[in-house]
């Protein structure tokens, strides 16, 4: 089993509202399907869910009335997301059922506390592969809040033990520093628990998920459950292939702890 997260950079433009990179995804499909292990994909908001998502405040659950327009909004654009995702595997021939978070998993202040894993299970065993993503769900405490895809991530990792965990970004793994911005940023090949003290407090894009310090903490819990965890550049052809099929690739390795 692989379990792949596509970020919301690589198969979306997060600066530009709505902006679908199709050929990315077909790309990334095919990658997928040189291996015929079972797999499971986790795609980001990117451009269609955190716009409208940092606009309401989603993140701080509902708290006022205009907030239920801005959940129908997310709702909406990031399921028209997902199904662009669906389309492009499938016409890849990988062919894939959407599992829709926000009528699978229930929140707590913020936190994911149930998920409904039958879904994934019955699409593996007839050969579908299952593709969530990143959505509003509710919560318990807050109304509403956001699962982010480093959530679910743990979840399906806790479940079904993945050789691989790949994450697929738009850099090619973790730096010392925005390596967009810094020519002197350095590639940290291998992250465990002492790495987050050295990672730099900035966001170059708008992203109601939480900070890299979250996101990270989320990937240490994950190689716990996973024979490797990987965080890769999708944008670079022929990378994710490379690293399923256990070929030494430019990356950053996640180590968590016992």
């Amino acid at each position: 089993m692989i379990l792949v997260k596509l970020g919301g950079s690589v198969i979306t433009d997060k600066t530009t509202y709505r902006t679908f990179r199709e050929g990315a995804v077909r790309r990334l499909a095919r990658e997928m399907m040189t291996t015929d292990e079972e797999k499971i994909v986790v795609h980001g908001a990117g451009s269609y869910g955190h716009i409208y998502a940092k606009e309401y405040a989603l993140q701080s659950g509902l708290k006022e009335k205009r907030q239920v327009e801005g959940v129908a909004k997310v709702m909406h654009d990031v399921r028209e997301l997902d199904n662009l995702v669906v389309g492009a595997f499938n016409g890849e021939g990988m062919w894939s059922a959407a599992v829709p978070p926000g009528s699978s998993v229930t929140m707590k202040d913020g936190i994911l506390s149930e998920m409904d894993l039958w879904p994934y299970e019955r699409f593996l065993k007839i050969g579908l592969v299952p593709v969530t993503f990143g959505d509003v769900a509710l919560d318990d405490k807050k109304g509403v809040s956001i699962c982010s895809g480093d959530q679910l991530m743990m979840r399906l990792a806790e479940r079904f033990k993945p050789r691989k965990v790949i994450f697929c970004a738009d850099v090619d793994g973790l730096f010392t520093a925005d390596p967009n911005c810094d020519p002197g940023a350095s590639l940290i090949e291998e992250v465990d628990q002492n790495t987050l003290s050295t990672i730099p407090r900035t966001e170059r894009c708008v992203d109601v998920t939480g900070s890299i310090y979250a996101k990270i903490e989320y990937m240490l819990q994950i190689a716990r459950h996973a024979g490797e965890c990987v965080i890769i550049n999708g944008n670079a052809e022929g990378r994710l292939a490379d690293v399923i099929a256990d070929r030494m690739v430019v990356s950053s390795r996640i180590v968590g702890g016992n």
